[in-house]
């Protein structure tokens, strides 16, 4: 049972303990400043502190802090060679990171579903099966290489922001169709669930899936046909690079410090 501790138990920070708690095959210390934020998540947790000094007796240590408090906590962070500082602050390299700690290095741009251990991230840097399994623990995870962290947060990181407006968008053209808020947002949640779960277990690209559910002259292909006509893959496109640059953005303010 390996003993893991997170600084910052903020949103991000917060989902993860809570998956690591629901899995049940760590020990956890929550670590913040924020006495309220320690109080919310003790019951998901071993040990609560504000003391940094506690935190680093851990086998892996998180950190989930923004990017701008990473300059100011590394150097009272003591990890030697035997530990690993896994890094959750966006556009903070490996490569800012690997100086200022004996630790071994390992990048994580996680997403709030480790809540509920369907996270998806992408992870880089010593990824060792140690990592692999405690990230396994709560989601799935790509590991790339720090070139590929700025999309892999937009896609993953931002993602599901993008994905809460489009649910939200079907949602709200079912309430006025005549559903409930309470049932249009059942049905549009678990409909992107289903779909993406369909997207993973399934050999077929995404384009034969939507033409398995495109009967002819039925009525996905009447909506299908508004979707290929409009400018919304563009748009998505757009979103997603709008945040990769502003994690490249991050990334610059990071070296800067």
């Amino acid at each position: 049972m390996t003993h893991i501790s997170v600084i910052g138990c903020g949103n991000m920070g917060g989902a993860f303990i809570k998956g690591l708690h629901k899995a049940g095959d760590h020990t956890v210390t929550a670590c913040d400043v924020d006495t309220d934020v320690l109080d919310a998540i003790a019951p998901y947790c071993e040990e609560t502190t504000t003391e940094l000094s506690v935190a680093s007796e851990a086998e892996v240590v998180v950190l989930a802090v923004k990017p701008d408090l990473v300059g100011a906590i590394l150097p009272d962070l003591d990890l030697d060679s035997d530990q690993t500082l896994l890094s959750i602050a966006a556009g903070v390299s490996t490569d800012l990171l690997e100086p200022e700690t004996e630790a071994s290095v390992v990048r994580l741009m996680p997403n709030l579903a480790a809540e509920y251990g369907m996270m998806a991230a992408a992870v880089t840097g010593d990824v060792t099966d140690e990592i692999r399994e405690i990230l396994g623990a709560v989601g799935e995870f790509v590991e790339v290489s720090e070139s590929e962290m700025d999309i892999a947060t937009a896609v993953n990181g931002s993602g599901p922001a993008f994905v809460f407006y489009l649910l939200d968008a079907m949602a709200k053209a079912g309430v006025d169709g005549g559903l409930s808020r309470a049932e249009a947002r059942t049905l549009a949640a678990q409909t992107f669930k289903g779909a993406a779960e369909t997207v993973k277990q399934s050999d077929k690209s995404v384009e034969d899936l939507i033409d398995a559910v495109c009967s002819p002259n039925g009525t996905t292909i009447e909506g299908m046909d508004v979707l290929w006509d409009s400018d919304v893959e563009a748009e998505v496109g757009e979103a997603v690079a709008a945040a990769e640059e502003r994690s490249k953005e991050l990334a610059r303010d990071a070296e800067d410090e």
